[in-house]
């Protein structure tokens, strides 16, 4: 196989720490600047409604700052199209987005959304940021995603990481590779992400055209025990050896 998966690291729950004492540690951008240094091949931030972990601050700071490319994950709203517009990251992922959810649950519907969803990838695109969707590994929702213009999709990966059965899994695992190669028969780049850690993440990277795996709480959980710079280079090492 031989092939290159990029990892992009999700540092919102390094801003949910420091969010928890209200003050600046630990240093968002001194994390970010860490995780680049170990390997990563990008940075990603989810810039909630409800400003739970990173802020606006932190986006504009990050903009200013990151030597790799950062991807701001971001619900499809108003409001956050002209925060991307303003800030003009590299990339943008559409994710759904409930204030009542812990996580990003499940993913963008897409189908039921075209004309709002199109406009909206329209907008962006206009301004050069590449943008993603991110979705459930579903033919509908992948030739919706073609459909409104989007040159990216992230598959959702959490029912495969969340299976409780080698048989689940084995069905979840085989739904992604089979998503994957649709994808690309439309001309979608493929991503992917949710709930990945160092235990499952290594079939996911191992699939066929995956271009770039985002992973953000399993990887920072691994962090208190390791390290944030060994956390990053145990990922990047578990992905490179899948992909040999």
């Amino acid at each position: 196989m031989n092939q290159y998966v990029r990892l992009g690291v999700n540092i919102d729950h390094v801003a949910t720490l420091r969010n928890a004492r209200g003050g600046s540690d630990p240093n968002l951008l001194q994390m970010a600047l860490a995780v680049e240094e170990a390997g990563a091949d990008g940075i990603t931030v989810h810039l909630r409604e409800d400003r739970r972990h990173v802020r606006d601050d932190d986006v504009w700071l990050l903009r200013d700052h990151l030597r790799t490319p950062m991807n701001l994950e971001m619900a499809a709203t108003d409001e956050m199209v002209q925060i991307a517009l303003k800030a003009t990251p590299k990339a943008c992922c559409i994710v759904p987005e409930h204030r009542t959810e812990v996580t990003t649950e499940g993913g963008l519907d897409v189908v039921n959304q075209i004309s709002e969803i199109g406009a909206q990838i329209a907008k962006l695109s206009d301004c050069g940021i590449e943008v993603s969707l991110f979705i459930d590994p579903d033919t509908e929702q992948m030739q919706a995603a073609q459909e409104v213009g989007a040159p990216v999709v992230e598959l959702h990966t959490g029912e495969y990481a969340n299976a409780f059965t080698p048989e689940k899994r084995d069905l979840e695992l085989k739904r992604l590779e089979e998503a994957a190669v649709f994808a690309q028969r439309l001309g979608l780049i493929v991503n992917a992400g949710h709930g990945l850690t160092k235990f499952n993440v290594a079939p996911i990277a191992s699939i066929g055209g995956m271009h770039e795996l985002n992973i953000g709480h399993s990887l920072v959980a691994r962090a208190l025990l390791v390290g944030l710079p060994e956390a990053v280079r145990e990922f990047r090492l578990i992905m490179d050896r899948a992909c040999r």
